[in-house]
């Protein structure tokens, strides 16, 4: 069986480390990579969506990332305890008509032995925002260590 570093049951610093490596997988924008991180028949809800199993997955965030350009994510640790993580997020991104906005959610993970997350549950709004009001600014790829987090922005 694969594992996914760090394992269950978490502490705060594996719990906060599995929240950041979860952070710069999705910033990478890899579906095929991002999914590995999943059991084979995880199951998800993200917003009023249901999916189950790693294709699923795949096929969801190939959709995403088509639609949601420039993405930039920040996570950030809410609680934890034994194989359960939630966390709460923000992105921002644009259409391709050039609309900036700023999604806000909150996530419920839980994981396997391995550390391979089998349930996902995530709800999240959106709120069009102007590009001027844009506060993730990094190249592509994951935030760099020295970019504010969420509660540096007081979101």
């Amino acid at each position: 069986m694969t594992s996914r570093l760090p394992l269950p049951p978490f502490d705060t610093a594996s719990a906060a480390a599995k929240v950041r490596l979860a952070e710069d997988a999705w910033n990478g924008r890899d579906p095929e990579r991002v999914a590995l991180a999943y059991t084979p028949d995880s199951r998800w809800r993200n917003r009023s969506e249901f999916l189950t199993g790693r294709d699923a997955i795949i096929d969801f965030l190939q959709r995403k990332w088509t639609r949601e350009e420039d993405y930039r994510l920040i996570k950030e640790l809410w609680t934890f305890g034994g194989n359960r993580i939630a966390v709460r997020f923000a992105y921002e991104w644009h259409d391709d008509a050039g609309r900036w906005f700023r999604s806000y959610g909150n996530e419920n993970w839980e994981f396997d032995a391995a550390g391979l997350m089998r349930l996902r549950i995530a709800s999240i709004n959106d709120l069009p925002i102007a590009s001027t009001e844009r506060l993730f600014h990094w190249p592509s790829g994951v935030r760099p260590s020295n970019h504010p987090g969420l509660s540096d922005f007081g979101l």
